[in-house]
């Protein structure tokens, strides 16, 4: 994993984005921990299994082996007050960790992502002049490819029930999303973009906004 900021107050861990979104918004989490540790917030994005620089294969992870995992990271460490940050379908991965209070940019449900690998997948096949049934992937015995990605079938049968936890969260969306939040900021959707890329004005609004919240946690 990555470590930012002081050895003593508050943590801050990250939870990516599941898939091909991980890749995109990687270097937007890390400048916005770097820019907690400005404010004395400690940060850290741990690799996840199927994730970055993890052994284990896309294929071979599933939702509870990644909450486990991201719950062993978020673990609690002295009397240091701990929070998750997780963006888009990170919201899904950070509901068994034992933390103070979760901040969720963009979430997502598992059934929006189901959804957006399936029109991927379709698409592809579109242009490829190949069939690609969805029905298919409730009866798949081995890995399905969607969007550039082996998925175990396990994993697609538990994002179709799979929700962020609402349990002391606070949820931040851009200014440009209708759905409702307790904030919106403005900044570009760098989940959307073809290749990873960042933003470091809506990093820095966010940073902001985090730094703010967990004050206010804290009081």
């Amino acid at each position: 994993m990555l470590r930012f900021g002081p050895a003593a107050g508050p943590v801050v861990v990250a939870a990516l984005p599941l898939f091909e979104e991980a890749n995109r918004t990687r270097a937007f989490a890390v400048t916005i921990l770097r820019a907690l540790a400005g404010h004395g917030i400690a940060g850290l994005l741990p690799d996840l299994p199927g994730q970055g620089e993890s052994l284990v294969p896309t294929h071979e992870t599933d939702l509870d082996m990644l909450r486990t995992a991201f719950a062993a990271a978020a673990m609690p460490a002295g009397d240091r007050p701990v929070f998750t940050f997780a963006i888009r379908s990170g919201a899904l991965v950070d509901t068994q960790a034992r933390v103070d209070a979760h901040y969720h940019l963009s979430p997502v449900t598992g059934a929006d992502l189901r959804r957006e690998l399936i029109r991927t997948r379709q698409a592809s096949a579109r242009e490829a002049g190949e069939t690609f049934d969805p029905a298919g992937i409730d009866t798949a015995t081995g890995p399905v490819e969607l969007a550039g990605n082996l998925i175990a079938p396990r994993l697609m049968a538990q994002l179709a029930t799979a929700t962020p936890s609402e349990t002391v969260a606070r949820t931040v969306r851009l200014e440009t999303e209708a759905r409702p939040a307790d904030a919106k900021l403005p900044g570009s959707p760098l989940w959307r973009r073809a290749e990873p890329d960042n933003d470091l004005a809506f990093a820095e609004r966010v940073a902001d906004d985090v730094a703010a919240w967990i004050a206010t946690c804290a009081a």
